[in-house]
């Protein structure tokens, strides 16, 4: 086992931009990260298996809702707090960073955004604790990237509703205590309901033979004529405009993962450049790795200044939805195209287990294209510039 030698690049001093408070926290998550993931990582994605002992030092560094009052169970930290502990966990790995991201921006936010006081008082604190997982249901199988043609239903039953229809793509599925499902009425009006695991009709089959973020657990969500108690919609916001409102949040916090991903591929790539020699000298005396290392500390330092900026209007209440989308778009990009670089520059070794990139890169195929593809990203931006929708 390799000891996790990672030093976070800084290459124009955005330290001086934080607060002792966003320091602490990201240094907490940082140690965090190389204490309790670093070691276990690579097997646990060799073997496909999620790493369930990681919850309760999660729930701890307040990787869960961090951004949730205290009264909740929260941290109550700022915007810029929550992405920086995104960019440390995602340093370790994108599938770990998606379970604590699906967990805060996709379960947590809904219920304290949209919830009942009752549902915060009974769902958040356990989520916040890790004594309760949730998981996000919006993706169907005929309906990703056009979400409000979805088919999923429910149906008003006297005392309950009658909820039926399919989900897929589900992080945290297959061990999920609560399900945030989004589902039709009979007016064909969007609503969220919270489906508890137990209830009569609701199954999680588990999604195998993956490629990318092998460490992570993935999903459907069946529902089969599930009797869901009328307590448990969320009445504060309806429409495809509710779980949307989460996927800003979630896009935001994979805006600064993938920079924790990139991070990791630069600085692997930066060492073992130094410490390889090839014609007698080191290889990172030649040109083209330079040139290679020179990029990506580049496009690391501006993704970082989008990200900080993008956080300071988040925490104004600022921060536009296509916004978000840039950065998330952005972001991805650079941490995927990093990715295939740095694993140029160990050559073969790049292919192991025994570094990170290649495992960085296989978890970024997925980071592109879930919370809205690379494609879908850009016909944002496009739509938020000219007024036209293309899609």
């Amino acid at each position: 086992m390799k000891p996790d030698l990672f030093q976070a690049p800084d290459y124009y001093n955005l330290d001086e931009l934080l607060t002792d408070e966003h320091k602490m926290v990201r240094d907490a998550t940082r140690e965090f990260v190389k204490r309790e993931v670093s070691p276990i990582i690579e097997e646990a994605a060799q073997k496909a298996e999620f790493p369930k002992q990681l919850i309760k030092g999660l729930a701890e560094i307040g990787a869960f809702g961090p951004y949730i009052p205290e009264e909740y169970g929260g941290a109550g930290l700022d915007q810029i707090s929550y992405g920086l502990i995104m960019q440390e966990i995602e340093r370790g790995d994108s599938g770990i960073r998606s379970t604590a991201s699906v967990q805060s921006s996709l379960v947590m936010y809904p219920i304290f955004k949209y919830g009942t006081e009752e549902q915060k008082k009974k769902f958040l604190p356990k989520l916040a604790s890790g004594e309760m997982i949730g998981c996000f249901g919006l993706t169907e199988p005929d309906h990703g990237s056009n979400p409000g043609g979805m088919t999923t239903n429910f149906k008003e039953k006297g005392d309950h509703y009658l909820l039926n229809g399919a989900k897929m793509w589900i992080s945290n599925s297959p061990f999920a205590d609560i399900a945030i499902v989004w589902a039709k009425n009979e007016d064909g009006r969007i609503h969220g309901l919270i489906v508890e695991r137990g209830m009569e009709g609701f199954t999680t089959p588990e999604t195998h033979n993956k490629w990318s973020l092998r460490a992570s657990a993935t999903g459907e969500l069946i529902f089969d004529n599930v009797k869901v108690p009328k307590e448990n919609l969320m009445p504060n916001k309806t429409g495809l405009g509710a779980p949307l409102g989460c996927l800003d949040s979630a896009r935001y916090g994979i805006a600064w993962g993938a920079i924790g991903a990139a991070m990791d591929c630069y600085d692997t790539a930066l060492r073992y450049a130094k410490e390889r020699e090839q014609f007698g000298v080191p290889i990172a005396s030649k040109q083209l790795q330079q040139k290679k290392l020179a990029e990506m500390i580049t496009e690391i330092t501006k993704a970082q200044l989008m990200a900080w900026r993008l956080g300071t209007l988040r925490n104004e209440g600022k921060a536009t939805s296509a916004q978000i989308s840039m950065a998330k778009r952005n972001n991805v990009e650079m941490a995927i195209k990093i990715a295939r670089e740095a694993r140029q520059v160990l050559g073969g070794m790049g292919i192991t287990g025994e570094y990170s990139i290649m495992r960085h890169m296989m978890n970024l195929e997925s980071v592109i294209t879930y919370e809205g593809t690379h494609d879908i990203h850009i016909l944002i931006t496009g739509l938020d510039i000219t007024g036209h929708a293309a899609f």
